[in-house]
């Protein structure tokens, strides 16, 4: 059977790549579940560059299909901040309560117009043959005047979606699934990977 490893310990991205890939006979593993333990320096300037080295340093030591991702919140009012720096804004161990006050904050006073963003996912694979492949999705709203949903993580209470009239915290993990910048970019991804010839 055909391996894929996913560059993630997150077990809802675990979760959403099996449900996507079902069917068609490839086995998803994390890292963990590979036996793959490598500290990997995200020092790169975009989404491409962060999601690529991630999959290189796992395929070093595999065989398999490595994917990797890397997601972040831009918010166009902010010149696209806090973008490849999303998970180390304000310092990854300040609690996402407080870094998503701290955005509507720097928001006061702007009207919706001005308040648009985009959670942007790049999928990066690193195919056994060395080739590369990539994709960038993204899932558009605009930042809310206050936190609202119980159902999501990160700045999904402050991101609006006009055509659900509320917060991406505050969808049903399915309907987020179907229109998510992550859902989204493994969709794609797998198509990328059945063009290819290799699932």
């Amino acid at each position: 059977m055909k391996k894929i490893i996913f560059a993630t310990g997150n077990a809802g991205k675990l979760r959403e790549i099996r449900e996507i890939m079902e069917g068609t006979g490839v086995e998803v593993l994390s890292m963990k579940e590979a036996g793959i333990s490598v500290d990997v320096v995200e020092d790169g300037t975009t989404f491409e560059e962060n999601a690529l080295i991630k999959a290189k340093a796992i395929a070093a030591h595999t065989d398999a299909i490595v994917l990797a991702d890397d997601s972040g919140l831009e918010v166009d009012y902010l010149d696209k901040a806090p973008g490849v720096y999303s998970a180390r804004f304000m310092g990854e161990d300040t609690s996402y309560d407080i870094k998503n006050q701290a955005i509507i904050d720097k928001l006061e006073g702007v009207p919706k117009e001005q308040r648009t963003a985009r959670f942007v996912c790049v999928i990066a694979a690193v195919l056994p043959d060395g080739r590369h492949l990539s994709t960038r999705q993204t899932m558009e709203g605009y930042i809310g005047y206050h936190a609202e949903g119980e159902n999501g993580f990160g700045y999904d209470p402050i991101f609006m979606l006009d055509e659900y009239g509320c917060s991406s915290a505050a969808i049903s993990r399915e309907e987020k699934n179907a229109i998510s910048h992550r859902g989204k970019a493994l969709r794609a991804m797998k198509k990328m990977l059945e063009e290819a010839g290799e699932i």
